[in-house]
């Protein structure tokens, strides 16, 4: 993920990008995680007071927001700040993010000297409190290197049949965060064996910085370098220090690449006990390799979505979640069976047309962008065990999906009903064969599961927030055959909001760059048209 400061308006926003960076403006990054992109966000707004909103409700605030009552905003949409100084205040937030974080600092104490001079304390308060937030940053960046601009620095370590590589990343001399991969890998294969194959697909989708710094050298080295500047279009330096700071890199690299393994070793322990318990509570001839848990969020049957989640040997595998958006016009609002039985239905349709009948721990095929936590190879795509978040009426619609679709005896399926008055650890559990049953207040399996539902809860209804925000903010332009997101965009820039050009005339329509006359009148009567 990026930072991207806008080009394309009058006042720029900055904001959390990923993918391809069409829009104009300003891309700094990458960083590790959304996570570090977004308190690095939340720092700078505070700082260089930089609006964050869409330009639609830019366009039709009538007064300044929260944001700006709260001093994170300057609040160019209701001109309480000039262009010429917002323009100064996106400028500070340039330098600050292409590394002259020092000149910008220098610049802001001085201004607070001058209004602290001038007697202007509640204006020499801010100029602090900007210098704070700065401070907040670079105290959170850790390590910021003199010698090194530009490099990713990758650093692995092996240990009990498991690897981690770790990645810091510096971009303008600063550290954008961190991160932990745990590749799957053939214990009897070498450092250097599985640092190479790991290099030869982390820059498939990513840009590739100048310096690649490495705690153990690679095959090939040479030649990967060459064909990532290749790819690059400039030169690309892979290197082993041995000395100085960029040495100092790589140790700090492989000493957190110990720690996060060695947290790691530690979970899986933890889960293998949980899973062989889990199996022990409800039947199971053995542990369970993969668990799915299953969900429906909506309100009064609207932007209804299902969703699954993923569980294993390693905790939860999030690069499998899936949500399903409920499509079916038959399912009466709020009908939380028909729901359930529609991706019931979806989800194993699916799994029996691309992987067929295959026992449990067959491979499901990977991608690269999933390193962080790699599957490829040895997570089986069927699942030994479903959950469904509820009681015995959820479990006869799945039982008739499963039985329909021939595979009853292929999955355990199990039901949790909430306890008496919904309280936690009163759950009730349905499974084929044997009577509803209860586990005690402090067994560790119910806390599993109820970890697990928590997990679909959370993925449920985050899905349903998205799609539902998704809905809010369609555009009656969106309704009109003819009008893509080019003229749409323009229609938007001149007039402001979709009921202003719902009331423009033709001649006004018309003046609108890429808007014909044909288009023009398409428009006109698509409001006009009774």
């Amino acid at each position: 993920p990026y930072i991207l400061l806008t080009g394309d308006h009058v006042s720029p926003g900055i904001y959390k990008h990923r993918g391809a960076r069409s829009r104009k403006g300003d891309y700094f990054g990458p960083f590790a995680s959304a996570g570090a992109v977004g308190r690095t966000i939340n720092s700078l707004q505070r700082a260089f007071l930089l609006r964050s909103c869409t330009n639609s409700f830019y366009e039709n605030r009538t007064r300044p927001c929260l944001l700006y009552q709260i001093k994170r905003c300057a609040g160019p949409c209701t001109g309480e700040v000039s262009h010429q100084d917002y323009a100064e205040l996106v400028g500070e937030a340039k330098d600050f993010l292409s590394g002259r974080s020092q000149k910008v600092k220098t610049e802001i104490s001085a201004a607070m000297q001058q209004a602290s001079e001038a007697l202007d304390f509640e204006r020499a308060a801010i100029y602090r409190d900007r210098l704070a937030a700065l401070s907040h940053v670079q105290s959170h960046q850790g390590i910021n290197p003199a010698t090194v601009d530009e490099a990713d620095v990758f650093a692995i370590h092996q240990e009990g049949g498991q690897v981690c590589i770790q990645v810091f990343f510096f971009r303008t001399g600063q550290n954008w965060g961190n991160r932990a991969y745990f590749p799957k890998a053939d214990p009897a294969l070498e450092a250097a064996e599985v640092l190479g194959s790991f290099l030869a697909q982390f820059y498939d989708d990513k840009p590739t910085p100048r310096n690649i710094l490495l705690s153990h050298g690679v095959e090939d080295q040479e030649l990967l370098a060459e064909a990532l500047s290749t790819r690059a279009g400039r030169k690309v330096v892979i290197s082993v220090p041995q000395r100085g700071e960029k040495k100092d890199l790589t140790d700090n690299a492989l000493q957190n690449a110990r720690e996060a393994l060695g947290r790691r070793l530690a979970e899986t322990s933890t889960q293998g006990r949980l899973l062989a318990a889990f199996a022990e509570t409800f039947g199971l001839a053995k542990p369970p390799v993969r668990i799915e848990v299953y969900d429906n969020s909506h309100i009064m049957g609207t932007n209804a979505v299902g969703a699954m989640v993923v569980a294993g040997p390693e905790g939860f595998v999030k690069n499998q979640y899936r949500k399903f958006n409920i499509r079916s016009t038959e399912i009466t609002p709020g009908d939380d069976f028909g729901m359930m039985r529609e991706v019931m239905e979806r989800r194993f349709s699916r799994l029996l047309k691309e992987h067929g009948d295959v026992p449990a721990g067959d491979a499901v095929d990977g991608s690269a962008d999933d390193m962080e936590d790699d599957i490829s190879g040895s997570f089986p795509a069927w699942p030994d065990v479903i959950l469904i978040d509820g009681g015995q009426g959820q479990m006869t619609a799945v039982r008739k999906i499963l039985s329909d679709l021939g595979i009853e005896d292929r999955v355990v399926a199990i039901g949790i009903a909430k306890g008496q008055d919904r309280d936690a650890g009163r759950e009730r559990f349905f499974v084929k064969g044997r009577d509803s049953f209860s586990l005690p207040v402090r067994d560790p399996v119910l806390y599993f599961v109820q970890r697990l539902r928590d997990e679909v809860h959370r993925f449920a209804i985050g899905s349903h927030r998205a799609r539902r925000k998704k809905e809010m903010v369609k555009s009656p332009l969106d309704e009109i055959s003819g009008i893509g997101p080019g003229r749409k965009r323009a229609l938007l820039l001149a007039f402001g909001t979709a009921k202003a050009v719902s009331r423009a005339a033709i001649e006004d329509l018309r003046k609108v760059d890429g808007i014909s006359e044909q288009v023009a009148k398409l428009v006109y009567n698509h409001f006009h048209e009774s």
